[in-house]
């Protein structure tokens, strides 16, 4: 009995989750009559609303542009993630700890803080308008060193001792010793810095006004508020629908790494 009303509960919670997501492709594919009713099946089934959506934006240009800054980006993190966490959980030199503090501090800082003087800098090296402003300040992530850091201190030290005595110098010991042995959370940091990246809107628009270097979530947030979509909420929702399949469909293909890498990163001292 117990058990019955446990997968119930469950069930219920995950369908008020799930919910939104559905109603969200069913209001997409009803006609602009149809979305005041909130069923889980298109009321006036039409594809008009996606028509209207890549007839007025770019979305190819928009999608490439995203997929370019999301997938260099994330690159970057997961390079410069991996070597600072392992200069910090396997390296002795004055300051490690401070270090360590700081970067964990920055964490709690919200991103628009910074983001004047991100804006600041970016005119004064003249990136305005160009890739450059949408993938440095995104290059170093704490959160991605402070998980590849806990990551690496699981990790025997006898592992990185014969790779040495092998002959194997410090990059070498990261990217080919360490880190496909910490895959999952190498995967999780991925996840999740691009989806961050991916759905980035704020930075965008205040760094590009170019329309052929935006980004698809500047562009459908300027094609939602900027009058392009007239008024239309079915279309306004069809471009939500184009901004999160991407990231839906890069989950649900990495979501057993995903979730066994967050059942067993625990922080470590």
């Amino acid at each position: 009995m117990m058990r019955l009303l446990r997968y119930t509960l469950l069930t219920l919670a995950a369908l008020s989750f799930i919910y939104p997501f559905i109603w969200m492709v069913s209001a997409s594919l009803s006609s602009e009559s149809g979305l005041g009713d909130l069923v889980l099946l298109p009321q006036g089934f039409t594809w008009a609303n996606y028509e209207t959506v890549f007839t007025k934006i770019p979305l190819g240009r928009a999608f490439l542009n995203s997929a370019f800054v999301a997938v260099l980006t994330t690159g970057l993190v997961l390079i410069s993630g991996a070597m600072v966490g392992y200069a910090l959980a396997r390296m002795q030199f004055a300051g490690r700890n401070l270090i360590f503090y700081l970067i964990i501090f920055t964490m709690t800082l919200p991103f628009q803080i910074t983001l004047i003087p991100n804006y600041i800098t970016m005119v004064k090296l003249g990136w305005v308008d160009t890739y450059f402003a949408l993938i440095v300040p995104f290059a170093l992530n704490s959160l991605s060193i402070l998980l590849f850091r806990q990551a690496f201190q699981s990790l025997p030290q006898a592992l990185i001792d014969a790779a040495r005595i092998d002959g194997a110098g410090e990059l070498r010991i990261i990217f080919q010793i360490l880190v496909p042995n910490v895959l999952p959370t190498a995967l999780t940091i991925t996840i999740l810095t691009f989806m961050g990246l991916w759905n980035e809107a704020l930075w965008p628009l205040i760094v590009i006004r170019d329309e052929p270097t935006m980004t698809l979530p500047q562009l459908v947030t300027l094609f939602s508020v900027g009058g392009r979509a007239e008024g239309q909420l079915g279309v306004k929702i069809a471009a939500a629908v184009m901004l999160a399949l991407p990231i839906i469909l890069l989950y649900l293909f990495f979501q057993k790494h995903f979730i066994r890498s967050m059942a067993s990163s625990g922080l470590k001292d």
